[in-house]
């Protein structure tokens, strides 16, 4: 029997005392439910967590964190570093993006990430011509998933515009260039794969890269229980860029000309007036937030309270990669809004007191239905993905039950996962991954060519 008695488990209401926690051989959870005392051979543990679910990836850039953090010679922004990232990917092969793909997602499941959407879009080779598999990027990331033994969710992306108004492609861009039909091409080529680890849906990449009329192709052409995401609304010039165009800021533009509903994530969307966030918060979308690289990227603050004040649902992302943590992520959403809004507790309600409950809950929540699978919680039915955390830790000496998550989110920078279950397999035991050394080689050997080229 796949099993493990848990002395608390964070279900969807709440703390609940001591579990029993069963899975079948698929990977997926059969059973969870309360117990006196563990059976006669199954495995105690003390803190049992579900493993996040990281909704914004984008696993290349992995590679390129901390490279950027020198100033230039006028002001820096996301429009610089961007240029940046643009000569980085021009030289990356479909080896490289294999092996800094697994190095990725290793981190991801040791930090608490147990499944992940990668919004892909480096498709072509260097010059911009398919390879002889057109999907060969993707698979490849998919095999890195696999590698990692993560929960996956490829997004391949739509990327036809240099910007609004249909204008072309630079150079730097060519890599990135899709169509309707070449985005399609490589859902349909990825669909052997599909299966208990991988989902995949579609990504156009936001509105300056595709035009509505394409958006709208796309989402008609994909199987209707597909997720679909798109960034929007990142930066003010962003905002203004599509007002000189369209005379609509981005999220309304995007909700006046394509149905936007649940099984979309608008990623960022930091940029939002009271309209907007009514108008979110009402589509069932999610809002795909990404604190660490909006932060190193000088986007902005999203507009947290006011949102979840509308409802709105809501998950989180690693982005770039300068943090491979959920904790790291959730305690910068609230530390964003607390200087904001010069309060504490802003993902508190009159409701709902518990603001790391609150947090882990709401992520989970909004991060599985983005990423259109059944994870992200302790239920029957789900992927069998759960964090057990490191008891001895001075961090969790004491506490009370409902004060775990608490110090989960809001105490010390150490990590506190100590083993993970991702789709019903043990792939991070006392805090090192399953196959780290091999990942780690093979990462070291495709950093060292990059830095030769």
């Amino acid at each position: 029997m796949n099993a493990l008695f848990a002395r608390h488990a964070l279900l969807p209401e709440g703390w609940q005392g001591d579990v029993l926690i069963e899975w079948d051989a698929r990977g997926n959870l059969t059973r969870v439910a309360p117990g006196a005392r563990p059976p006669i051979g199954v495995a105690r543990a003390d803190y049992v967590v579900p493993g996040m679910v990281n909704l914004h990836s984008h696993a290349f850039q992995r590679a390129l964190g901390g490279l950027t953090e020198k100033a230039g010679d006028g002001p820096d922004s996301f429009w610089t570093w961007r240029d940046l990232m643009y000569r980085f990917a021009a030289h990356i092969t479909p080896e490289q993006i294999e092996a800094i793909a697994a190095q990725l997602f290793s981190e991801c499941l040791r930090h608490g990430y147990t499944a992940l959407c990668e919004f892909h879009y480096i498709q072509h080779d260097p010059a911009g011509s398919p390879y002889a598999r057109p999907a060969e990027m993707a698979e490849r990331v998919a095999a890195a998933g696999q590698q990692a033994g993560i929960g996956l969710t490829l997004l391949p992306v739509l990327y036809s515009h240099g910007g609004f108004g249909a204008q072309p492609l630079t150079p730097e861009q060519a890599r990135f260039r899709t169509d309707v039909d070449t985005v399609l091409r490589i859902v349909e080529a990825l669909e052997p794969l599909r299966g208990g680890q991988l989902e995949v849906g579609a990504a156009p990449h936001s509105l300056r890269a595709a035009g509505v009329d394409q958006i709208h192709e796309l989402m008609v052409a994909l199987p209707k229980e597909r997720p679909l995401h798109i960034h929007i609304a990142e930066q003010q010039r962003e905002v203004q860029q599509s007002l000189d165009f369209s005379g609509r800021r981005p999220v309304d533009y995007l909700f006046d000309e394509v149905m936007i509903d649940a099984r979309w994530c608008l990623v960022h969307a930091t940029h939002l007036n009271a309209g907007e966030v009514a108008q979110l918060a009402a589509s069932g979308a999610v809002a795909g937030l990404c604190p660490t690289t909006e932060a190193n990227l000088g986007d902005g603050l999203f507009p947290l309270g006011d949102y979840l004040a509308a409802g709105g649902r809501w998950g989180i992302g690693s982005d770039s990669h300068v943090s491979h943590s959920p904790v790291e992520e959730l305690r910068w959403l609230e530390y964003g809004q607390r200087l904001f809004k010069q309060r504490r507790n802003i993902a508190a309600t009159p409701t709902r007191r518990d603001v790391a409950l609150n947090l882990w809950q709401d992520a989970l929540s909004g991060g599985a239905q983005a990423a259109g699978r059944p994870v992200g919680a302790l239920a029957p039915g789900r992927r069998a993905d759960l964090l057990v955390l490191d008891a001895a830790h001075p961090n969790l000496d004491g506490v009370g039950d409902t004060d775990v998550l608490g110090r989960l989110v809001f105490c010390g920078n150490d990590n506190l996962v100590r083993d993970v279950l991702a789709g019903g397999r043990w792939v991070v035991q006392g805090g090192r991954h399953m196959a780290q050394e091999a990942i780690g080689r093979r990462y070291r050997q495709a950093i060292q060519q990059l830095r030769e080229v």
